[in-house]
């Protein structure tokens, strides 16, 4: 397969950049593949796990937490919210934050704490989903 250039950017550091042959996003409406030459597309990110294949048969996996991709003719970047590899996940912190978060859902008295709670609640269950049992 034809490589094509890629980038992975949080804010706190470049987490990936080069030639790669695929590379699956979860995108909001759903995951999707880019390979080389993909249609120019920008669209936002949900949590999930970022699946980059460098063609070596080297595979990487990233958990990322919302933000932006962009496909264009120069490659693909992702600019995350949060990124983390995935083998650097702590499985009991997020166990423990999940604990926490629900803590604060069922305790939340306004619908927009309610909301923000939930929302992260269902983040940390979706980073804790990627890193397995």
């Amino acid at each position: 397969m034809a490589a094509f250039h890629f980038e992975l950017v949080s804010p706190e550091k470049l987490l990936f950049s080069g030639d790669v042959e695929s590379v699956v996003a979860p995108g909001a409406e759903g995951q999707f593949t880019v390979l080389k030459d993909h249609a120019p597309v920008m669209t936002t990110l949900k949590a999930g796990v970022v699946t980059i294949d460098g063609g070596d048969g080297k595979v990487e996996k990233l958990f990322v937490r919302g933000g932006f991709a962009d496909v264009n003719a120069a490659g693909f970047t992702i600019l995350a919210e949060l990124a983390l590899a995935l083998a650097d996940i702590d499985a009991a912190k997020v166990d423990a934050d999940i604990k926490n978060a629900r803590e604060d859902l069922a305790d939340a008295k306004s619908d927009e704490t309610r909301g923000a709670a939930a929302e992260k609640l269902a983040q940390l269950e979706e980073m804790r989903a990627s890193i397995g049992a």
